[in-house]
């Protein structure tokens, strides 16, 4: 039997790992499994070049509990271990098997999936251990090994009288972590990291029935008997060529990651990349609507088939974090824990990739069947506004696919609007006037008023639409946006160019005066204005600048533009050829006169939904007053 000390380069290594090394005990599992897996790989390989002169067989990994003993197994059939290489792997600590292996057979090795760091990968066993036992027989013709460690960097290492080839692994659980013998906590934590591990794990067993012979009897009672759990998916279909699968593929793998979302993806893009890195992966739009407080996270993060997390941040775009799916990369540059990303160029250049690859797709789908593009656009919409305004490299194709809808349900590019309504929206600087709501129904007035006129009216009404419209104006000096409510569209809606006010100019003035003196101020700034007699008589618009501020101030743009708070301002731009502003000039009781110029603004502010609190019930008292 063999005595000594972990050859370590401090004193304990063991209260560092369980201190610092792993921020989440959890993952221990993971870790022992994916070495097991490991194991298993490289037999396969060394099998497949013929360097191993034994079956490979149809190796499992298998996870056992002893709960009465207080231990939990984790055993493989892979490659197995001599006591000279549990000597170099494990006593050696952070001395990487998978690394060595991939460094001496690189030519041949480089598609065998080795996921690596058996030297500290193995060590987080402490962290729930306080003894850990590895008995393990090389597929070599050697004696099997057995080496016991109590937590201190004593071990010994004495032969064992295993018989068949690979590594036992038997924790001797802790008291403080006696958690990990329950079979609903390991369950759950396979299914999270090795839900999709290469090598079948089995856990248990399960009752499965046997089919019916065909030549039963009536009476024949159907047999059960007891097979492997396998609980993990060895073949997902993100390691599957996409000639390979079917829309219905598709759709099942979708479930299979998020078994409680019932809804059905709208489409999918499959990554597939070999050069200059590798990566692989499947992303899912799901419906997302306006919604920007969508949960985030959804998309998960493997190395080899091996769950390393759900927070992708850096490695896929911002404005992809919205959608759901597997990215699977072995390039990504991990701590040794596999817990946090590294900096890294890869990171960048993935990113990249990623970006160009969703834009790619997004274009063939709206190439291909635009009408069925056109369906999905409201519930893609926010992940590619958002994307133009984080992404430049986004915002340069998507002008091939971004939609703009008319309130009518008509969509249309940006370069379709300017062609169409060119001769009919152009205002006297010779730009384009893409008229828009932001709300249907608070703007119903406003947009007939324009529909009237003949002009076509855009529903835009995501919460970053604002931000989008400000980026577009700059890049495009020929257009300008104008919401329907705005005070900008004078000279499309408001005003005809050869309206005549039915009042004098010192009637205005004495108009407006009155007005003044009963509208608040400053919040509304009063303007009169010759409309056609049937336009309504008090008509509030918004300074489209402040409007336009205040929104992207609530929607991240505040701290960008250096403001905060917007006040409240409006114009009341009151029509002169109305007879309701005949009427309250000629009134000469004071009392009267401001009942009407109130009960005129509160409707204004009805119709743009300002009308709240106890302004709003002063004006159903008063409106009940009127009816009497």
């Amino acid at each position: 039997m063999t005595t000594g000390k972990i050859n370590v380069s401090v004193e304990n290594i063991f209260p560092l790992i369980k201190k610092f090394l792993y921020s989440d005990h959890e993952i221990f599992l993971r870790e022992l499994v994916s070495n097991g897996t490991d194991a298993t790989l490289k037999l396969k390989h060394l099998t497949s070049i013929g360097e191993a002169k034994t079956e490979y067989g149809n190796p499992i990994i298998d996870v056992k509990i002893d709960k009465e003993g207080k231990k939990l197994y984790i055993i493989d059939q892979g490659i197995g271990m001599t006591a000279d290489e549990v000597e170099k792997y494990i006593n050696q600590v952070a001395f990487s098997g998978a690394e060595e292996f991939l460094d001496k057979y690189k030519d041949t090795a480089k598609d065998s999936g080795i996921i690596g760091h058996f030297g500290l990968g193995f060590y987080s066993a402490f962290m729930v251990a306080e003894k850990v036992e590895i008995i393990t027989k090389s597929y070599k013709d050697e004696p099997a090994a057995h080496w016991t460690c109590d937590g201190s960097p004593e071990f010994t290492l004495e032969p064992s009288d295993k018989a068949t080839r690979g590594t036992e692994i038997i924790l001797h659980i802790a008291e403080d972590s006696l958690e990990f013998l329950e079979e609903s906590k390991i369950s759950g934590l396979l299914n999270k990291y090795n839900k999709f591990m290469p090598i079948p794990i089995k856990f248990g067993t399960k009752s499965e029935t046997l089919p019916k012979p065909e030549d039963a009897p009536e009476d024949y009672k159907a047999e059960t008997v007891e097979v492997d759990n396998i609980i993990n998916n060895p073949n997902p279909a993100w390691t599957k060529a996409p000639t390979d699968l079917t829309d219905a593929d598709y759709k099942n793998f979708y479930h299979e990651l998020y078994p409680m979302q019932f809804e059905e993806p709208l489409f999918n893009i499959h990554l597939n990349v070999d050069y200059p890195f590798n990566l692989t992966g499947i992303l899912y739009f799901p419906k997302l609507g306006s919604d920007m407080q969508i949960q985030k996270d959804k998309i998960q993060l493997y190395q080899n088939q091996v769950y390393v997390t759900d927070n992708v941040e850096g490695i896929v775009p911002e404005f992809l974090m919205m959608l759901k799916g597997v990215v699977d990369s072995p390039d990504i540059p991990l701590n040794v824990s596999r817990s946090y990303l590294q900096a890294d160029g890869n990171v960048k250049k993935i990113s990249n990739y990623i970006t160009r690859k969703v834009a790619d797709k997004l274009k063939s789908l709206f190439t291909e069947n635009r009408e069925d593009f056109e369906k999905k656009w409201n519930d893609i919409k926010i992940v590619l506004e958002y994307g133009m305004l984080s992404e430049d490299k986004f915002y340069e194709k998507a002008g091939a696919f971004t939609l703009y809808p008319t309130v009518d349900d008509k969509y249309f590019t940006l370069d379709e609007l300017k062609e169409n309504l060119k001769d009919s929206q152009t205002d006297k600087n010779g730009k384009l006037v893409l008229l828009y709501a932001g709300n249907k129904d608070a703007q119903h007035a406003y947009i007939e008023s324009a529909k009237e006129k003949g002009y076509e009216v855009l529903l835009l009404d995501s919460p970053i639409i604002s931000h989008l419209i400000q980026k577009l104006e700059s890049d495009h000096s020929d257009l300008t946006f104008v919401r329907v409510d705005s005070d900008h569209i004078d000279n499309l809606i408001k005003k005809d160019e050869d309206a005549i006010s039915k009042l004098s100019e010192e009637e205005q003035a004495n108009l407006k005066t009155v007005l003044e003196t009963i509208v608040p101020q400053p919040t509304y700034s009063v303007k009169l204005e010759a409309l056609d007699s049937n336009a309504a008589p008090f008509i509030i618009t918004q300074p489209e600048f402040m409007r336009r501020m205040k929104e992207m101030s609530q929607t991240g743009g505040g701290g960008m533009f250096g403001m905060g708070n917007f006040p409240e301002m409006y114009n009341l731009v009151v029509n002169t050829n109305s007879e309701l502003a005949t009427n309250i000039l000629n009134t000469t009781d004071k009392t009267a006169q401001e009942s009407l110029v109130k009960q005129a603004l509160d409707l204004a502010k009805l119709s743009q939904n300002l009308l709240k609190g106890e302004d709003l019930t002063a004006f159903v008292k008063r409106s009940f007053e009127l009816i009497k």
